[in-house]
């Protein structure tokens, strides 16, 4: 099976242009297009983003007594969230059908839009938790996203400089005891393999995590399950809030993170504090790095190396009320796993980010 890289991203959400606007000002994506039931979508609201190679769609569930559009039943169950991973393939319905005679769980059939030419194919199969992989086919380049589903338009007003390039990876959580026959599903079903794992430990809390990759290298997940013989932490408090395996985060490349960084503060992004102390040593740790370490301190950037390279990093604080899904910027000087010493950097800094939350909310 041919994945070339990852087509889209589909975000089921409570208020789709309550969410897209913040992606639009603060993340700086554009608007595209948008999709309903009078475009023929269905009893949903869809609002397509775009940003250089990455395509978000944010869809939200009309209100109806039947239930509706899936994106209803989803956001009950897990709050906002990714539903679905769009994968580029030549040919979504060989895909689909070679995915199904290896063991996928089928969702959604073939479906052909558009004339021929600009066809679109997509066909979807289950891949973790609730959330689907979309395998997306198009003919010809510059096709419609959704021929006769998305209504496309120009993005209105001057064209922004593009912050980020594609989607990095996508960091999942999934239950105790569910790692391994996830990374087997995409070596058996999806022909990714194992390009890396480690065990990090933090305190008395720990996680295993493997990340599994397209042969193409454009499609990587890190796929990430908790400890439960330690004590409880931040991977097992997000399987409860999301209520079960999810997508954690979604890493967006940059080739510039200190002006990605102050940029999207400036539109009014949040991102998680690191102590003063992180970046003391820093220089002791990692060697010497591209960016001065007073720079990456006055803006929380997190930087780590690989035996390839340097990767400078940060993550969002999650906006959600159950505190579930945010956002990672990235930058890779060669860098080409993902640094342990900032995974536990993360996990500290989600760590203060709930106790944080739960000290300044409401008492009962």
């Amino acid at each position: 099976m041919d994945v070339r890289a990852i087509d889209h991203l589909e975000l089921y959400v409570e208020d789709a242009e309550e969410t897209a606007a913040h992606l639009r000002d603060a993340y700086g994506f554009a608007e595209h297009g948008r999709g309903g039931p009078d475009t023929g979508l269905g009893f949903c609201h869809t609002i397509l983003l775009r940003q250089r190679d990455i395509a978000l769609l944010v869809t939200s569930a009309s209100v109806r007594p039947d239930g509706g559009h899936p994106a209803g039943a989803y956001v009950q169950r897990h709050g906002d969230g990714v539903a679905v991973i769009g994968l580029a393939v030549d040919d979504a319905d060989a895909a689909f059908a070679e995915a199904v005679e290896r063991g996928a769980v089928p969702t959604v059939p073939p479906m052909i839009l558009g004339e021929p030419g600009s066809r679109v194919t997509f066909a979807s199969v289950l891949g973790f938790g609730d959330v689907e992989h979309r395998f997306t086919s198009r003919e010809g380049a510059g096709a419609p996203f959704a021929p006769g589903l998305i209504e496309e338009v120009r993005p209105a007003g001057p064209a922004r400089a593009a912050l980020f390039e594609s989607v990095d990876h996508i960091a999942v959580c999934l239950p105790a005891g569910e790692l391994d026959a996830a990374v087997r599903h995409y070596q058996e079903v999806f022909g990714f393999a194992q390009t890396f794992e480690e065990r990090i430990v933090v305190g008395h809390q720990a996680m295993d995590s493997k990340v599994v990759q397209s042969a193409s290298e454009q499609v990587t997940l890190t796929l990430i399950e908790p400890d439960i013989t330690r004590e409880l932490g931040q991977i097992d408090a997000f399987i409860s809030a999301h209520g079960g395996a999810g997508v954690q985060h979604v890493a967006f490349l940059t080739d510039d993170i200190t002006e990605a960084v102050r940029t999207v503060s400036d539109r009014g992004a949040r991102f998680l504090s690191t102590p003063a102390t992180y970046y003391d040593t820093l220089t002791e740790r990692v060697g010497d790095l591209p960016v001065p370490v007073a720079a990456l301190r006055d803006l929380n950037i997190l930087a780590d190396r690989d035996g390839s390279g340097v990767m400078l990093q940060i993550f969002s604080e999650s906006r959600h009320p159950r505190r579930t899904l945010f956002y990672e910027l990235i930058e890779r000087r060669g860098a080409r796993t993902f640094g342990s010493n900032n995974i536990k950097a993360l996990y500290e800094a989600v760590e203060r980010q709930h106790a944080l939350s739960d000290s300044t909310a409401p008492s009962a």
